[in-house]
This record gives structure tokens, sequence and C-alpha cells, in this order.
């Protein structure tokens, strides 16, 4: 994987767009592994760690994307499986402006604060608790 980390951030930057004031934030579960085989994996055994989703348990990372209206790619972050979404949302919307929407796993007070500090109106549907 670190081989591959320079490869692959430099096709990022190639394939990275400019912020058009109305942006998408959503994160999606990577397995690396079935759930019958985590204590066997060995592969990203330091790197992966085990995560919930609304649809279940997963063994593997997360990948944290913004995109704008347009479809095109503004941020992306990979972190292990249990890292909570509200976490990496801030090194994402840097530079970013305007609206982002997202799915309420994304809407903390403290977040919504620090994004209108920036410029950022965040758009989500509130949780029930």
């Amino acid at each position: 994987m670190p081989r591959s980390a320079i490869a692959l951030t430099a096709l990022f930057e190639l394939l990275k767009s400019h912020c058009t004031g109305l942006s998408v934030a959503d994160s999606t579960s990577l397995a690396v592994c079935d759930n019958l085989r985590i204590s066997r994996h060995r592969v990203f055994q330091g790197c992966s760690a085990r995560g919930k989703t609304s649809t279940g348990w997963f063994f593997g990372f997360k990948l944290h994307v913004v995109i704008n209206h347009v479809g095109e790619l503004l941020a992306i972050k990979l972190t292990p499986g249990n890292v909570d979404d509200r976490k990496p949302l801030r090194q994402l919307c840097d530079g970013l402006f305007g609206t982002l929407y997202a799915d309420k796993g994304y809407w903390a007070k403290w977040l919504t604060q620090w994004l209108q500090e920036h410029g950022i109106r965040l758009v989500t549907k509130l949780r029930k608790t």
C-alpha cells in the first residue's frame, strides 16, 4: 500500500476539480474480507479495522468523498473502518465554500459551527437522538 500511495496521490491531483458552491459528501465501506475470516486476515492487519454501517458490520476501510454538483471529485480520504464520518470532514472541506449536502451521519453541533466559520453551510436531515 505505501508504494502505491504516491501514484494514487498524483492521479487524484490530476482528476481533482474545483468547488462550484454546491458539494456533496458521503462515505462508503470497502470490506477487505468476509466477517467470518476477520481473525485469520493478515494483509491489512495493522491499518484496517472493524466498522459498522447502516447495512451491518464489515472489516476494512471507509472511503470518504466530496464531489461537486457536476460529479467531479473535490476531496477524497481513506480511513480505517472504525473512524467516525464526522472526523475526516474537516480535512475534506478545506478549500470549499457554499453549501455542503450530506447524510445525517455527518451532523454534529460542533461540526456545523466549524463549517459556518469557514463559509460552508451544512444541509442534512437531523438525527432522532
